[in-house]
Protein backbone atom coordinates (compact mmCIF):
# COMPACT_ATOMS: atom_id res chain seq x y z
CA UNK A 1 0.00 0.00 0.00
CA UNK A 2 3.46 2.31 0.44
CA UNK A 3 3.92 1.89 -2.69
CA UNK A 4 1.32 3.17 -3.83
CA UNK A 5 0.81 6.96 -2.07
CA UNK A 6 1.97 10.00 -4.28
CA UNK A 7 4.60 11.73 -2.08
CA UNK A 8 3.83 15.88 -2.69
CA UNK A 9 5.88 18.57 -0.55
CA UNK A 10 3.31 20.08 1.97
CA UNK A 11 3.64 23.14 0.17
CA UNK A 12 2.74 21.96 -2.96
CA UNK A 13 -0.04 20.26 -1.93
CA UNK A 14 -1.40 22.79 -0.04
CA UNK A 15 -0.81 25.01 -3.01
CA UNK A 16 -2.63 23.15 -5.54
CA UNK A 17 -5.96 22.38 -2.91
CA UNK A 18 -6.11 25.99 -2.07
CA UNK A 19 -5.69 26.71 -5.78
CA UNK A 20 -8.20 24.21 -6.94
CA UNK A 21 -10.54 25.29 -3.72
CA UNK A 22 -10.67 29.19 -5.08
CA UNK A 23 -11.07 28.59 -8.77
CA UNK A 24 -14.22 26.61 -7.61
CA UNK A 25 -15.88 29.20 -5.41
CA UNK A 26 -15.11 32.02 -7.98
CA UNK A 27 -16.24 30.52 -11.14
CA UNK A 28 -18.67 28.27 -9.73
CA UNK A 29 -20.37 29.11 -6.67
CA UNK A 30 -20.41 32.57 -4.79
CA UNK A 31 -20.23 35.13 -8.08
CA UNK A 32 -22.39 35.36 -10.83
CA UNK A 33 -22.15 34.88 -14.41
CA UNK A 34 -22.19 38.45 -16.16
CA UNK A 35 -24.63 37.02 -18.96
CA UNK A 36 -27.51 36.32 -16.72
CA UNK A 37 -26.50 37.62 -13.87
CA UNK A 38 -27.54 34.15 -11.79
CA UNK A 39 -25.07 32.41 -9.53
CA UNK A 40 -25.18 28.19 -10.17
CA UNK A 41 -27.83 27.64 -7.38
CA UNK A 42 -30.27 30.24 -8.95
CA UNK A 43 -29.64 29.10 -12.64
CA UNK A 44 -30.47 25.47 -11.11
CA UNK A 45 -33.30 26.42 -9.36
CA UNK A 46 -35.02 28.82 -11.99
CA UNK A 47 -34.44 26.18 -14.59
CA UNK A 48 -35.78 23.27 -12.30
CA UNK A 49 -38.93 25.02 -11.72
CA UNK A 50 -39.20 25.92 -15.70
CA UNK A 51 -38.91 21.66 -15.98
CA UNK A 52 -41.42 21.10 -13.46
CA UNK A 53 -43.65 23.35 -15.31
CA UNK A 54 -43.85 25.59 -12.56
CA UNK A 55 -44.55 29.11 -14.84
CA UNK A 56 -45.73 32.39 -13.70
CA UNK A 57 -49.76 30.69 -14.77
CA UNK A 58 -48.92 27.49 -13.08
CA UNK A 59 -50.50 26.77 -9.47
CA UNK A 60 -48.43 27.02 -6.88
CA UNK A 61 -46.45 23.24 -6.05
CA UNK A 62 -44.76 23.42 -2.22
CA UNK A 63 -41.56 24.30 -2.28
CA UNK A 64 -39.82 21.28 -0.83
CA UNK A 65 -40.56 19.84 -4.14
CA UNK A 66 -38.49 22.18 -6.12
CA UNK A 67 -35.77 21.95 -3.51
CA UNK A 68 -35.34 18.52 -3.94
CA UNK A 69 -35.13 18.51 -7.79
CA UNK A 70 -32.45 20.97 -7.55
CA UNK A 71 -30.77 18.81 -5.08
CA UNK A 72 -31.12 15.61 -6.88
CA UNK A 73 -30.72 16.53 -10.28
CA UNK A 74 -28.29 19.64 -10.79
CA UNK A 75 -27.35 20.85 -7.12
CA UNK A 76 -25.82 18.41 -4.81
CA UNK A 77 -25.05 20.54 -1.67
CA UNK A 78 -27.31 21.59 1.21
CA UNK A 79 -30.87 21.68 1.15
CA UNK A 80 -30.96 25.04 3.79
CA UNK A 81 -28.39 26.64 1.34
CA UNK A 82 -30.30 25.77 -1.66
CA UNK A 83 -33.96 26.94 -0.23
CA UNK A 84 -32.42 30.32 1.35
CA UNK A 85 -31.33 31.35 -2.33
CA UNK A 86 -34.73 30.65 -3.60
CA UNK A 87 -36.56 32.50 -0.52
CA UNK A 88 -34.18 35.13 -1.62
CA UNK A 89 -35.36 35.63 -5.14
CA UNK A 90 -39.17 35.42 -3.88
CA UNK A 91 -38.72 38.31 -1.06
CA UNK A 92 -39.65 42.38 -2.85
CA UNK A 93 -37.74 43.42 -0.34
CA UNK A 94 -34.99 41.85 -1.72
CA UNK A 95 -34.77 41.23 -5.60
CA UNK A 96 -36.40 44.32 -7.28
CA UNK A 97 -37.62 42.05 -9.67
CA UNK A 98 -38.56 38.80 -7.81
CA UNK A 99 -37.92 35.66 -9.82
CA UNK A 100 -40.15 33.13 -7.66
CA UNK A 101 -43.69 33.72 -6.85
CA UNK A 102 -43.87 32.96 -3.60
CA UNK A 103 -47.63 31.68 -0.84
CA UNK A 104 -46.86 31.50 2.48
CA UNK A 105 -44.61 32.74 4.74
CA UNK A 106 -41.32 34.27 2.57
CA UNK A 107 -39.65 36.73 5.58
CA UNK A 108 -40.69 40.45 6.53
CA UNK A 109 -38.51 43.12 5.23
CA UNK A 110 -37.52 43.90 9.54
CA UNK A 111 -36.24 40.60 9.87
CA UNK A 112 -36.00 38.46 6.16
CA UNK A 113 -34.79 35.69 7.90
CA UNK A 114 -38.21 34.29 9.44
CA UNK A 115 -39.31 32.73 6.58
CA UNK A 116 -41.57 29.68 7.04
CA UNK A 117 -39.71 25.94 6.09
CA UNK A 118 -39.80 24.59 2.78
CA UNK A 119 -42.66 21.92 3.77
CA UNK A 120 -45.17 24.76 4.88
CA UNK A 121 -44.57 27.29 1.73
CA UNK A 122 -45.55 27.14 -1.59
CA UNK A 123 -44.18 28.37 -5.04
CA UNK A 124 -43.84 29.17 -8.63
CA UNK A 125 -42.21 31.14 -10.94
CA UNK A 126 -42.91 34.56 -11.60
CA UNK A 127 -43.32 36.56 -14.90
CA UNK A 128 -40.04 38.46 -14.75
CA UNK A 129 -38.22 35.06 -14.95
CA UNK A 130 -39.83 34.90 -18.45
CA UNK A 131 -37.15 37.15 -19.24
CA UNK A 132 -34.58 34.35 -18.93
CA UNK A 133 -36.28 31.21 -20.09
CA UNK A 134 -37.78 32.16 -23.28
CA UNK A 135 -35.58 31.68 -25.45
CA UNK A 136 -34.15 28.69 -23.69
CA UNK A 137 -35.06 25.83 -26.90
CA UNK A 138 -34.38 27.98 -29.40
CA UNK A 139 -30.19 27.19 -29.44
CA UNK A 140 -29.19 30.20 -27.65
CA UNK A 141 -27.82 28.18 -24.96
CA UNK A 142 -25.05 26.03 -23.98
CA UNK A 143 -25.24 22.86 -22.26
CA UNK A 144 -23.28 20.91 -20.10
CA UNK A 145 -23.69 17.53 -18.23
CA UNK A 146 -24.91 17.77 -14.54
CA UNK A 147 -22.74 17.10 -11.96
CA UNK A 148 -23.24 13.02 -12.35
CA UNK A 149 -23.21 13.49 -16.11
CA UNK A 150 -26.91 11.38 -16.61
CA UNK A 151 -28.77 15.15 -17.47
CA UNK A 152 -27.87 18.27 -19.50
CA UNK A 153 -28.17 21.74 -17.78
CA UNK A 154 -27.70 25.09 -19.45
CA UNK A 155 -24.69 26.53 -18.92
CA UNK A 156 -26.39 30.44 -18.98
CA UNK A 157 -29.93 31.61 -19.22
CA UNK A 158 -30.80 33.33 -22.49
CA UNK A 159 -31.39 36.69 -20.36
CA UNK A 160 -33.16 39.60 -22.75
CA UNK A 161 -32.26 42.01 -20.76
CA UNK A 162 -28.89 42.35 -18.54
CA UNK A 163 -30.58 40.71 -15.38
CA UNK A 164 -27.42 41.46 -13.63
CA UNK A 165 -28.01 45.23 -13.83
CA UNK A 166 -31.72 45.20 -13.06
CA UNK A 167 -31.78 42.52 -10.01
CA UNK A 168 -28.05 43.22 -8.73
CA UNK A 169 -25.98 40.78 -6.75
CA UNK A 170 -23.81 40.54 -3.59
CA UNK A 171 -21.00 37.87 -3.47
CA UNK A 172 -17.97 37.17 -1.68
CA UNK A 173 -15.32 34.25 -3.30
CA UNK A 174 -11.49 33.93 -2.32
CA UNK A 175 -9.60 37.10 -3.08
CA UNK A 176 -12.55 38.66 -4.68
CA UNK A 177 -16.23 40.14 -4.27
CA UNK A 178 -19.12 42.03 -5.92
CA UNK A 179 -21.54 44.41 -5.14
CA UNK A 180 -24.09 45.97 -7.75
CA UNK A 181 -27.09 47.38 -6.86
CA UNK A 182 -30.72 47.13 -8.85
CA UNK A 183 -31.96 49.42 -11.70
CA UNK A 184 -34.85 50.59 -13.44
CA UNK A 185 -36.06 47.63 -15.98
CA UNK A 186 -37.06 50.64 -18.45
CA UNK A 187 -34.46 52.69 -17.80
CA UNK A 188 -31.58 49.68 -18.38
CA UNK A 189 -33.86 48.54 -21.40
CA UNK A 190 -33.31 52.25 -23.23
CA UNK A 191 -29.62 52.00 -22.20
CA UNK A 192 -29.25 48.98 -23.83
CA UNK A 193 -31.20 50.00 -26.96
CA UNK A 194 -29.27 53.00 -27.07
CA UNK A 195 -25.58 51.56 -27.00
CA UNK A 196 -26.44 48.82 -29.67
CA UNK A 197 -27.78 51.40 -32.23
CA UNK A 198 -24.98 53.78 -31.17
CA UNK A 199 -21.87 51.52 -29.81
CA UNK A 200 -19.47 54.75 -29.21
CA UNK A 201 -22.12 56.10 -26.70
CA UNK A 202 -20.27 57.65 -23.76
CA UNK A 203 -20.48 57.10 -20.34
CA UNK A 204 -22.68 60.44 -19.72
CA UNK A 205 -24.88 59.64 -22.24
CA UNK A 206 -25.66 56.53 -20.84
CA UNK A 207 -26.44 58.16 -17.12
CA UNK A 208 -28.30 60.71 -18.80
CA UNK A 209 -30.89 57.28 -19.12
CA UNK A 210 -29.91 55.16 -16.18
CA UNK A 211 -30.66 57.64 -13.34
CA UNK A 212 -28.72 55.46 -10.88
CA UNK A 213 -29.89 52.74 -8.68
CA UNK A 214 -33.63 51.85 -8.22
CA UNK A 215 -34.01 49.96 -4.76
CA UNK A 216 -36.80 47.33 -3.78
CA UNK A 217 -37.98 49.50 -1.16
CA UNK A 218 -40.03 53.07 -1.54
CA UNK A 219 -36.46 54.68 -0.50
CA UNK A 220 -35.15 57.72 -2.26
CA UNK A 221 -31.38 58.20 -2.89
CA UNK A 222 -30.30 61.55 -1.60
CA UNK A 223 -27.00 61.28 -3.19
CA UNK A 224 -26.58 63.41 -5.55
CA UNK A 225 -26.38 62.75 -9.26
CA UNK A 226 -23.18 64.38 -9.72
CA UNK A 227 -21.72 62.81 -6.86
CA UNK A 228 -22.74 59.31 -8.37
CA UNK A 229 -21.37 60.42 -11.90
CA UNK A 230 -17.95 60.98 -10.34
CA UNK A 231 -18.14 57.72 -8.82
CA UNK A 232 -18.83 55.86 -11.37
CA UNK A 233 -15.88 57.94 -13.29
CA UNK A 234 -13.16 57.50 -11.15
CA UNK A 235 -13.88 54.14 -9.23
CA UNK A 236 -16.25 52.33 -10.68
CA UNK A 237 -17.89 52.26 -7.15
CA UNK A 238 -21.43 53.84 -6.41
CA UNK A 239 -22.02 54.34 -2.95
CA UNK A 240 -25.77 55.46 -2.67
CA UNK A 241 -27.67 56.70 0.90
CA UNK A 242 -31.26 55.53 0.94
CA UNK A 243 -33.71 57.49 3.31
CA UNK A 244 -36.84 59.00 3.50
CA UNK A 245 -37.97 61.62 5.70
CA UNK A 246 -40.43 63.56 7.24
CA UNK A 247 -40.44 65.82 10.55
CA UNK A 248 -42.90 66.83 12.98
CA UNK A 249 -42.82 67.98 16.38
CA UNK A 250 -44.15 65.93 19.14
CA UNK A 251 -44.56 67.34 22.76
CA UNK A 252 -40.82 66.40 24.30
CA UNK A 253 -38.79 65.92 20.65
CA UNK A 254 -38.60 65.72 16.92
CA UNK A 255 -39.85 63.03 15.21
CA UNK A 256 -38.75 62.35 11.72
CA UNK A 257 -40.00 59.11 10.02
CA UNK A 258 -37.97 57.97 7.78
CA UNK A 259 -37.91 54.89 4.88
CA UNK A 260 -34.39 53.54 4.94
CA UNK A 261 -33.08 50.81 2.57
CA UNK A 262 -33.76 46.93 3.44
CA UNK A 263 -31.72 45.16 5.57
CA UNK A 264 -31.90 47.34 8.03
CA UNK A 265 -31.47 44.97 11.24
CA UNK A 266 -27.63 45.02 10.94
CA UNK A 267 -27.44 48.94 11.73
CA UNK A 268 -30.53 48.72 14.81
CA UNK A 269 -27.98 46.18 16.14
CA UNK A 270 -25.07 48.59 15.98
CA UNK A 271 -26.79 50.99 17.77
CA UNK A 272 -28.54 48.85 20.92
CA UNK A 273 -24.39 48.02 21.30
CA UNK A 274 -23.75 51.81 21.09
CA UNK A 275 -26.58 52.63 23.33
CA UNK A 276 -25.84 49.98 25.67
CA UNK A 277 -21.60 50.84 25.94
CA UNK A 278 -22.39 54.60 26.18
CA UNK A 279 -20.02 54.95 23.47
CA UNK A 280 -22.98 57.89 21.60
CA UNK A 281 -23.17 60.19 23.91
CA UNK A 282 -26.54 61.82 21.93
CA UNK A 283 -28.31 58.37 22.02
CA UNK A 284 -30.84 57.85 25.13
CA UNK A 285 -32.83 55.75 24.33
CA UNK A 286 -34.00 53.42 21.61
CA UNK A 287 -37.36 51.47 21.10
CA UNK A 288 -38.74 49.01 18.67
CA UNK A 289 -42.49 50.30 17.43
CA UNK A 290 -42.84 47.95 14.37
CA UNK A 291 -46.42 46.24 14.04
CA UNK A 292 -48.30 45.31 11.46
CA UNK A 293 -48.68 48.90 9.24
CA UNK A 294 -45.75 49.76 9.96
CA UNK A 295 -43.46 46.16 9.56
CA UNK A 296 -39.85 48.47 10.55
CA UNK A 297 -40.82 51.06 12.94
CA UNK A 298 -37.75 52.16 14.87
CA UNK A 299 -37.47 55.10 17.77
CA UNK A 300 -33.91 56.91 18.17
CA UNK A 301 -34.39 58.77 21.68
CA UNK A 302 -31.97 61.70 22.02
CA UNK A 303 -33.96 64.27 24.67
CA UNK A 304 -35.31 66.41 23.37
CA UNK A 305 -35.10 64.87 20.14
CA UNK A 306 -35.97 61.70 18.51
CA UNK A 307 -35.78 60.16 15.72
CA UNK A 308 -38.40 57.28 14.35
CA UNK A 309 -37.44 55.02 11.17
CA UNK A 310 -40.20 53.54 9.08
CA UNK A 311 -40.40 51.57 6.74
Amino acid sequence: MSDMAERLALHEFTENAYLNYSMYVIMDRALPFIGDGLKPVQRRIVYAMSELGLNASAKFKKSARTVGDVLGKYHPHGDSACYEAMVLMAQPFSYRYPLVDGQGNWGAPDDPKSFAAMRYTESRLSKYSELLLSELGQGTADWVPNFDGTLQEPKMLPARLPNILLNGTTGIAVGMATDIPPHNLREVAQAAIALIDQPKTTLDQLLDIVQGPDYPTEAEIITSRAEIRKNLRERDVVQCVCARCGRKKMARWLSAHCRIRFQVRAYWSKLLRKCATKSCRWLDDLRDESDHENPTRLVIVRVPTAWIWIR
